[in-house]
């Protein structure tokens, strides 16, 4: 019986992207920076093919900002990462109770452990191994720590890799803040030095793209906006001013009354001296709407309520609506155990990547994805107030009247933009 192959549709590599490929084998940091959609995450997939191919390391690694991440942008790639360049030499398993990705290569087995980078505890996944390879995408959203690396994930992951016979590191991001010191201490630094093998990519310089589709991506983003300056013109620059200036409540304020949803879903920002905020969501399709919110201030009403009273509040919000899942501030722990002991509804902690949600939050925004019932006030009051944190030396909000945002975010990032929630084109940014 003939073997049966499948081929990955290749399209010409431009000249700065075979020239990035070509000198990264004899560098030791290889660092892709630019513009979504501008190849950077699939010429490093494409190194790290030839790096496995014939290196003497058994055990390396891929990170993203969380391992949800790392395994949609490195290992699948849209159809273009390892799990796909090393078809039907690979499968997923587990080495040393963490996710994996087990090849078989020219030089024998090896094994890529899939990590997340971006929480301060994200080190502890990668402790008790030696890599060679780390492959990293999104670098700027890991975890750092001057002040003690040994809890900095990048510092950490270095670290694994003193061991190595041939290391080699693999780095992409989207533009950041410019004072980010993964540029000051890291990339900027191996530039100025010599160690680097660096380039900076656009749109433009992905040749698989036609000017249809470029036109497509870019209309899909408001020009003066600090994710149009990074995602599109590829430009480092400072976040300031308002972070969804693209909230319109004109257009993003409607009525829902009278809709209909296939599926409803909760989310819940918990404060205890803080405000609980909490949104009760119904979704068509890619489309999500926030029907209804309570809000709680017991900084304003003298009263906190107990995890017991606000599980009545939230039993009151859902009002007997068949929701699927209950998405909640990961650090309520208490209210978490607390909506699990009633046994109603299906809970679980939320995604808390703050500059990943707000960007997600932005592109649903933008796209037409994300509506806000009229009736809630605090919601539409903090989307059109919420800005970015100038004193700040890196991208913060301000952090006050943040809670119906963040309990949006944590919607956002944890239901709305799952692959498998979602029909049609992937979210901006993949």
């Amino acid at each position: 019986m003939p073997v049966k192959t499948q081929s990955i549709p290749w399209q010409p590599f431009t000249a700065k992207h075979a020239e990035y490929i070509g000198k990264a084998l004899d560098s030791r940091v290889s660092v892709a920076e630019g513009a979504i959609r501008s190849g950077k995450t699939l010429d490093n997939c494409i190194i790290a093919m030839a790096y496995l191919e014939t290196c003497a390391d058994r055990i390396h690694v891929a990170t993203g900002s969380s391992i949800r991440n790392a395994k949609l942008n490195i290992g699948d790639c849209n159809g273009f990462g390892l799990e796909f360049l090393f078809r039907g030499r690979c499968r997923w398993g587990k080495y040393r109770d963490n996710e994996a990705l087990i090849i078989q290569t020219q030089t024998g087995e090896k094994i890529v452990i899939f990590a997340g980078g971006g929480q301060a505890d994200s080190y502890r996944s990668i402790l008790g191994n030696s890599f060679g390879l780390w492959i990293a995408t999104e670098i700027n959203e890991h975890y750092l720590n001057f002040d003690d690396p040994k809890i900095s994930f990048v510092h950490v992951a270095f670290g694994r890799q003193i061991a190595a016979r041939k290391p080699m590191t693999l780095w992409d991001l989207n533009p950041s803040n410019p004072g980010h010191r993964i540029y000051t201490d890291f990339i900027d630094k191996y530039r100025a030095d010599g160690t680097a093998n660096y380039r900076h990519f656009t749109l433009r310089d992905n040749g698989s793209l036609t000017p249809e589709r470029i036109a497509e991506v870019e209309a899909q983003y408001i020009p003066g906006t600090v994710w149009h300056s990074r995602d599109i013109l590829g430009q480092r620059c400072v976040a300031e001013g308002l972070i969804y200036p693209m909230f319109d409540e004109q257009a993003h304020a409607v009525e829902t009354s009278k809709m209909r949803f296939g599926r409803y879903y909760v989310s819940v920002d918990y404060g205890t001296m803080n405000p609980f905020s909490a949104g009760l969501w119904g979704r068509q399709g890619n489309v999500s709407y926030r029907i209804r919110e309570y809000y709680h201030d017991g900084r304003k009403e003298q009263r906190q309520l107990t995890d017991e009273e606000y599980y009545e509040k939230l039993v009151n919000l859902i009002g007997g609506l068949p929701v699927q899942r209950v998405v909640v501030d990961p650090s309520a722990s208490s209210f978490i155990v607390c909506i699990e002991r009633h046994g109603r509804y299906r809970v679980e902690p939320a995604d808390n990547r703050v500059l990943d949600g707000i960007r997600n939050v932005a592109n649903e925004l933008t796209a037409g994805r994300l509506f806000i019932d009229r009736s809630c006030a605090d919601a539409i009051r903090e989307l059109k107030g919420y800005r970015w944190d100038n004193r700040a030396g890196d991208d913060k909000p301000v952090k006050q009247e943040d809670h119906a945002v963040d309990d949006i975010r944590y919607f956002v990032n944890t239901v709305a933009t799952q692959p498998e929630m979602r029909t049609g084109a992937k979210p901006i940014g993949w």
